[in-house]
């Protein structure tokens, strides 16, 4: 390669073909806005039997506010939910690695309504987890999606040219995350490392992943450059 920068007649083969692996493409995620999840939680309210409505609008906000997985979510045991301090556990998640995940109060005041009324509709669940399904069992991912795929659609949220996925709540938490940084002044680089630990990510280049573009963001993001740099860019 260096050769061929200063003499033109030099031949670079070709690389064996997949040497470097396979590449996927990346999604372009769905960047829910709030006006988005609060629909998304009142359609919920119309599922049927009342304890998979009250299921789905719980587990959906849980999602939107905490950017966690969804394997992570039905993964939590009642145990794992402490309402009085407000701290989620999750055990064992993506390598194998657990964390500590705080929730704003109202978070934990809506999970709270939840319980309520998942012991009156189930006072004998069958399984231990925290969020359960119409008869008491734990829930399954596939299970959710199809509702979230039923919800979207009768929403006109997913049509042929945008299909949101339940992990792009993730994706909308950590751009959101940003955006509330950049509106208050914070020293987005140095909390970088905070917000990497709350999504369980080895290190911040996992989450520098997440940090898709939007529109807010890029306007927030130049609007800071420019006051720095004084347009002399």
């Amino acid at each position: 390669m260096y050769l061929k920068t200063i003499d033109p007649a030099t031949e670079v083969p070709p690389p064996p073909r997949d040497v470097f692996g396979a590449h996927q493409p990346r999604p372009t995620p769905y960047l829910w806005s709030d006006t988005d999840v609060c629909r998304l939680m009142e359609a919920s309210r119309g599922l049927q039997p009342p304890l998979r409505a009250a299921t789905h609008e719980a587990l959906f906000g849980l999602l939107s506010v905490s950017g966690m997985r969804l394997g992570e979510v039905i993964g939590l045991g009642r145990d794992d939910v402490d309402l009085a301090s407000g701290v989620l556990t999750i055990r064992e998640a993506k390598f194998g690695r657990s964390r500590l995940v705080p929730l704003h109060p109202s978070a934990t005041k809506k999970l709270g309504s939840y319980v309520v009324c998942r012991d009156q509709l189930c006072p004998a669940p069958r399984s231990p987890r925290f969020f359960v399904s119409s008869d008491g069992r734990a829930l399954t991912p596939d299970s959710v999606r199809t509702a979230f795929i039923q919800l979207t659609t009768e929403l006109g949220l997913r049509t042929a040219a945008s299909k949101p996925r339940l992990h792009d709540l993730r994706h909308s938490f950590a751009v959101h995350t940003l955006i509330e940084w950049h509106r208050s002044g914070a020293d987005c680089e140095s909390q970088m490392a905070s917000l990497s630990t709350y999504l369980g990510h080895v290190n911040p280049v996992g989450t520098y992943w997440y940090l898709s573009a939007a529109p807010e963001l890029m306007e927030l993001a130049a609007t800071r450059l420019d006051g720095r740099f004084g347009g002399r860019l």
